[in-house]
């Protein structure tokens, strides 16, 4: 048996970006692999993920998730290898999904990871379609925007690893239409032609509620936000009466130092008697087993699917960071260590 590794590389937050993030705001170190305790494993990471939650926690505010602590590693979605083990519900050689990611090593205690299984589905669908965007998909679009079969669907942010998928369901559980909005013309031929959304357009092109009014000129319904500012403004003008929104996400302000002006037009709230409400995935834990067993079926029968963007090697993580605030991914945004 080839020797432990002692140190390894690791991803450190050491200053509060203002703003967008600077490469001067992170820093790859080099620490030792802490000893494996009684109940723990040491995990070697193939992938971890990035995401744009993490924007916030970089900020030193309360929130629903604690900020990242300077000059500690940071941590997130990771998927590896266990290479020892001090526990006996998980073996030397087995997958495991846990929240240690942005490092080389990872000693934690076993209970804090869950096995995976790479015959069900590659290892990095654990990050993405079947992890923890795949859920948020599922749950804000069946639960908290309470879809219904017949139902106009809009998504904002619909190239990436989240949006793909709520369109994606919404198609598979029986909506009237699904529009899609993305920064990229490719990234709108890929929604219609690979997802099946039934028209889908470039924000970058034109005002958004002009776009968005001509692609579902009988309103919408439902409304899946992964952006915030203008497209909130443009589905409140285009959400029928009764029409529910799930908040998700604000991209377009994550790096803003002034507040968003939009959206202008909160008043229509009252008229249509909408219904605008938030959304943390960690609320839908209970939906998990329903959520795998029916995506991981829809992922086999090639029904659903699925986009990743792979930066490979541990010391691009932040420039895939950086591309993913900026847009530059399709679907789920990975950094993959290989070997």
């Amino acid at each position: 048996m080839s020797a432990l590794p002692t140190t390894g590389r690791e991803w450190h937050l050491v200053a509060r970006p203002h703003g967008w993030p600077t490469p001067e705001d992170f820093v790859l170190r080099e620490a030792a692999v802490p000893e494996v305790g009684e109940g723990q494993i040491l995990v070697r990471t193939l992938h971890f993920s990035v995401d744009p939650y993490m924007r916030g926690r970089m900020n030193d505010v309360k929130s629903y998730v604690p900020p990242f602590q300077l000059d500690q590693p940071m941590d997130g979605g990771a998927v590896g290898e266990v290479i020892a083990s001090r526990d006996a519900s998980i073996a030397v050689g087995d997958h495991v999904l846990h929240g240690l990611g942005w490092r080389e090593y990872a000693v934690l205690d076993a209970k804090r990871a869950a096995k995976v299984d790479a015959s069900l589905a590659p290892l990095t669908a654990y990050l993405g379609v079947l992890g923890m965007p795949g859920l948020t998909a599922y749950a804000g679009l069946l639960e908290v925007a309470s879809f219904k079969e017949g139902d106009t669907v809009f998504v904002s942010g619909a190239a990436g690893a989240v949006g793909s998928e709520v369109g994606q369901i919404a198609r598979l559980k029986g909506a009237s239409r699904v529009i899609g909005s993305a920064g990229s013309d490719e990234k709108v031929k890929l929604l219609v032609e690979e997802y099946g959304f039934d028209a889908a357009f470039n924000y970058k092109n034109g005002d958004v509620t002009k776009q968005l009014k001509e692609a579902a000129p009988d309103g919408i319904d439902v409304y899946f936000d992964n952006v915030g500012g203008d497209h909130l403004e443009a589905a409140i003008s285009a959400l029928n009466v009764h029409g529910r929104v799930a908040i998700c996400g604000m991209i377009s302000m994550y790096n803003s130092t002034e507040p968003s002006p939009a959206p202008r037009n909160l008043a229509m709230v009252i008229g249509k008697r909408l219904r605008l409400q938030g959304l943390l995935v960690s609320d839908h834990a209970d939906l998990q087993p329903q959520f795998v067993e029916e995506v991981s079926a829809w992922i086999r029968s090639g029904e659903l699917k699925y986009s990743e963007t792979e930066v490979v090697g541990i010391e691009n993580g932040f420039d895939a960071f950086l591309g993913l605030l900026r847009g530059e991914n399709t679907g789920k945004m990975i950094v993959s260590l290989g070997g």
